[in-house]
């Protein structure tokens, strides 16, 4: 089958070991210092192992490749746990998922003026990771690039107390669905807002969202937000 998966330059490739570790299938191991793609069907094609990498070895190709088979990665995961050593992370630390705890910070802080109410990084689609502690129980925000720049009450009427994620579909390449699919799929999501501009490419970002809710087979409250290119909310 043809399939989206990813493919790694080995010209690129500093051997880090950064996409090795943040592969959660396994998929990518380290032979004569440099990451290699170890098999196809242990590759989901979502692509965490492309924000650690620090030299933008990794990519993504369309082509003939072996479905991704998830028994096959739950067994070789059953298999290491036993006796196995905990994994050093290594790489460019800029793209590591992590929490930044604002959502009790308040709304004008004493030194005057507003503060961010961004809760966690990284914020695009295409850079979150499918697993992290800051999904849990979390209440997600999936948002158009251009709708922060939109009004100016952004962060604390629609980031405040969610997990911030934003993305383009006109300008990024390939469908957002499968991904958030996999994250509501895979973490205790308690609700999702999708916030889009009334242009008609932001249409795209609503779809993957409803695809998602819809293929992950779970029912969470969901709604979505429309603002005009004035910042109004467009009932």
């Amino acid at each position: 089958m043809v399939r989206r998966i990813i493919e790694i330059d080995r010209e690129k490739c500093n051997g880090c070991g950064a996409c090795a570790a943040a592969c959660h299938e396994g998929a990518i191991g380290m032979e004569n210092g440099k990451a290699v793609l170890l098999r196809d069907d242990y590759c989901d094609g979502l692509g965490d192992c492309l924000p650690t990498c620090p030299t933008g070895a990794i990519t993504f190709v369309e082509r003939e490749a072996a479905a991704y088979d998830e028994a096959a990665v739950l067994a070789k995961k059953a298999e290491k746990l036993k006796g196995s050593a905990p994994i050093t992370r290594t790489g460019c630390p800029g793209s590591m998922a992590r929490t930044t705890n604002r959502d009790d910070a308040p709304a004008v802080p004493a030194s005057g003026g507003p503060i961010s109410c961004l809760g966690q990084w990284p914020i695009q689609i295409k850079l979150l990771p499918v697993e992290a502690p800051f999904y849990q129980g979390a209440k997600l925000l999936i948002a158009a690039d251009c709708t922060a720049f939109s009004r100016v009450d952004f962060h604390e009427r629609f980031m405040r107390g969610r997990i911030t994620m934003i993305g383009c579909p006109k300008l990024d390449e390939g469908d957002y669905a499968e991904k958030l699919t996999e994250i509501i799929r895979r973490n205790d999501i308690r609700e999702v807002t999708v916030v889009r501009m009334e242009v008609p490419c932001c249409g795209g970002l609503q779809r993957a969202a409803e695809t998602a809710l819809q293929n992950s087979g779970k029912f969470i409250p969901w709604q979505v937000v429309t603002l005009g290119r004035d910042g109004n909310i467009i009932e």
